[in-house]
């Protein structure tokens, strides 16, 4: 159609010339003279599909949308659509703006509809809204007497577990209640598991007991279900390499269907969800079954549930865990590792301290967290806290990256120059740990010739030039520093514990740490690691480190003595050096008043002195001012949330590192995984008493679909399962089905 369209166009004496034509109800889109598309006013299918044509022929989106009438983003909306979908995204989006609210009447007639047997995704088209809407505002279908068994994505197969065990409290309600309470299209205004309410005491919120949270629809997926988010489905490959189930059912209790809620969150996560309430954003009948699900619980459920396993669980020993299958899973030869603090701003009222954000350049209210990434870019563990400096916080991530790595496996730890303090380097060599920086300015003038060298990094061939040489530390000792030279020049220095490495292979190292901040961008971006998950916070009293105000009034009383004597001693020279007063005046008058002077300026300096060094530089803020507070916030539920965060993130790194071997393609593979694979892909899972298929389209780049067949082929050798179910996820790729 756009070949055809910009061949229409060819011989047109102003292409340009795009607008359009009303008259007796019906519109031309033209260019010029020549007709491009003619519709009805009100048929608003037809002219999407013309708004999409003009778009592909080459016009912008700016001025089809001032020709149209539509918003600029619409019109964006609707071309992005129907080149991902085809023509079944016009139909479904007929226009712009909320969609149409419904009487009572018409959700009536919805569920004589259902009880019929009609599939919520056409109840959705005979009302003119999306399918899922329908499906949520109506509740989970049931068996029973006037209400046939739904679709066999969704059925409830004999015997099949709740999700949080057998103590599942009361049913779920039935439709007409469902409807009336809203059918969880409410949200609540947190931004994670946290901001829900706290459960009440005897139990976890909504019933009795451990387990008296039961989802819409709550119980395990079985039958054929069609997803649009099937491509997530390969995050289980890595899931089960490091032992996810394991460590799931563990923060879970032990229960496997709290383990499958878990595991469904951090599906979500990787399908982009930044916080639970993103969630209600994805069509729950489509990313439950992603952890065994029938559908995906509402946020009114979800956030209890998730707010009450992590207030049973212990964040730090589920962190430890994970750490530690990932690296026996997949271990970090080079035993190189990286560390570097994150600043998280946060923007409510409670008396959280301050710290300096480098992204804006001014000192605000947040908390540090501190993350340690193994050499190629995966996540390793975290600690978080008020904010401070990195040579602060290092040994605290050291102590968690210890428990995680192998028994006697070697550390090399890589900081940048917020961590160069001789303390942290002192700290390292006592816990047998190695170390390498950047040396902090200004840099030491080179004593040794710099060497040239041919090297090969990743495969590429190249020069450098550098000198080598042992230098001594103020309170540390010998360390080794090796200065970098490019053209001529020292560009940076090196310095490191580290006598026996290659000095070609000490630099990549501090080169591959940009994976560091690469990963606290993306992650930032794509996972939501800044995100607060939990408001309530401790008010505890603050008795933080400050600035003392009385040294630094008793600095300014020194350094105003100090003034007044340079001044006395600048007035003696001008009197000597005068030539229009008498030696004799000199002598007998002016020098011993000078002199006087000075002796006075002296004194008064000394007595500055004597009274500022009594007083400490820093004192607990309640000590300056007794009404000091400080919010503490609570980490529970955050690391728990941060556990399944990385959890997705490490998968998406594995998927991609596996992909690209296939693919090759360095620059664009991590986005083609995340968006063409994991979160554009749809397929169908299939669900048996005794395996998992997962049927996904073929990508539409044909070098993509190649790579992903290989990939599949290799991950079906040692078929992986989804937390909280042993049965074995086969994959299998089709052609996409014609249109």
């Amino acid at each position: 159609m756009r070949a055809v369209t910009r061949a229409m166009l060819e011989d047109m004496p102003d292409p340009s010339d795009l607008h359009l034509e009303r008259h007796g109800g019906r519109c031309w889109v033209m260019v010029g003279s020549a007709v491009l598309a003619e519709f009805a006013e009100s048929d608003t299918v037809m002219r999407n599909f013309a708004v999409t044509t003009v778009r592909r022929a080459g016009f912008a989106g700016k001025r089809v949308a001032e020709v149209f009438g539509l918003s600029a983003a619409y019109v964006s909306t609707l071309h992005a659509a129907a080149l991902r979908e085809g023509s079944a995204a016009l139909v479904r989006n007929p226009g712009p703006g909320r969609p149409r609210s419904l009487a009572g009447g018409d959700w009536g007639k919805a569920r004589a509809w259902r009880a019929a047997g009609a599939s919520d995704r056409e109840i959705g088209r005979r009302l003119g809204v999306a399918g899922t809407t329908a499906g949520r505002r109506l509740g989970p279908r049931r068996e029973g007497p006037g209400e046939p068994a739904g679709p066999p994505g969704r059925q409830a197969a004999a015997g099949c577990e709740p999700l949080f065990g057998e103590d599942a409290g009361p049913p779920p309600p039935p439709p007409a209640a469902a409807a009336d309470a809203g059918g969880g299209e409410g949200g609540g205004s947190g931004t994670g598991a946290a901001g829900a309410a706290e459960p009440p005491s005897g139990g976890a919120p909504g019933g009795p007991g451990a387990g008296g949270l039961v989802p819409a629809g709550g119980g395990i997926a079985e039958g054929r279900v069609r997803s649009r988010y099937a491509g997530a489905m390969l995050l289980h490959a890595f899931a089960a390499r490091a032992g996810a189930g394991e460590i799931l059912a563990a923060a879970a209790g032990g229960d496997r269907g709290r383990a499958r809620l878990l595991a469904a969150a951090a599906a979500c996560f990787g399908l982009g969800a930044a916080t639970t309430e993103a969630f209600k954003h994805l069509a729950a009948a489509e990313a439950g079954p992603l952890a065994g699900l029938r559908v995906l619980p509402d946020l009114r459920t979800l956030r209890p549930a998730l707010a009450a396993i992590a207030d049973a669980a212990d964040p730090l020993r589920i962190q430890a865990m994970f750490a530690r299958a990932m690296l026996a899973a997949d271990p970090v030869t080079s035993g190189v590792y990286y560390i570097d603090d994150h600043f998280v701003p946060y923007a409510g009222a409670k008396p959280v301290g301050k710290g300096w954000n480098n992204k804006r350049g001014r000192a605000e209210k947040g908390r540090a967290d501190t993350h340690v990434t193994a050499h190629d870019g995966r996540a390793v563990c975290f600690v978080s806290g008020e904010p401070s400096g990195l040579s602060v916080t290092l040994p605290k991530a050291l102590a968690e990256l210890k428990k995680a790595v192998p028994p006697g496996a070697k550390i090399m730890l890589g900081f940048d120059r917020g961590g160069a303090y001789p303390a942290v380097f002192a700290h390292c060599r006592d816990n047998g740990v190695h170390w390498v920086t950047y040396r902090r300015a200004p840099l030491a003038v080179p004593a040794m010739l710099p060497v040239i060298a041919a090297v090969t990094v990743n495969g590429k061939a190249g020069t450098l030039a550098w000198a080598e040489e042992a230098v001594q530390l103020k309170d540390y000792g010998q360390a080794r520093q090796i200065t970098l030279f490019e053209h001529g020049r020292p560009a940076l220095q090196i310095l490191t514990c580290d006598e026996d490495a290659c000095p070609a292979e000490i630099l990549a190292w501090l080169k591959s740490r940009w994976r560091e901040e690469n990963f606290l961008k993306y992650a930032s971006e794509n996972y939501g690691i800044d995100k607060i998950c939990d408001y309530a916070a401790q008010i505890t009293v603050n008795t933080k480190m400050q600035d003392n105000p009385a040294r630094k009034q008793a600095n300014a009383n020194v350094r105003d003595a100090e003034k007044n004597l340079a001044a006395a001693e600048r007035a003696l020279a001008v009197l000597l050096a005068d030539p229009s007063i008498t030696p004799a005046v000199k002598n007998a008058r002016l020098i011993p008043a000078a002199e006087r002077k000075i002796a006075a300026a002296r004194r008064e300096l000394d007595t500055a002195k004597k009274a500022r060094d009594p007083l400490p530089a820093k004192l607990p803020a309640n000590q300056i001012d007794p009404e000091a507070r400080v919010a503490v916030l609570r980490a529970g539920r955050r690391g728990l949330q941060m556990v399944l965060r990385l959890l997705a993130c490490n998968a998406e790194h594995w998927l991609a590192s596996s992909l690209n071997a296939y693919l090759r393609d360095d620059d664009e593979y991590r986005a083609i995984t995340r968006q063409t694979v994991i979160r554009g892909l749809a397929g169908t899972i299939s669900f048996t008493p005794a395996a998992v298929t997962v049927t996904l389209e073929t990508p539409g780049s044909p070098r993509v679909a190649r790579a992903l067949a290989l990939l599949i082929e290799e991950i079906n050798h040692t078929p992986p399962a989804m937390p909280g179910d042993n049965r074995p996820i086969t994959y299998r790729i089709t052609p996409s089905p014609v249109i």
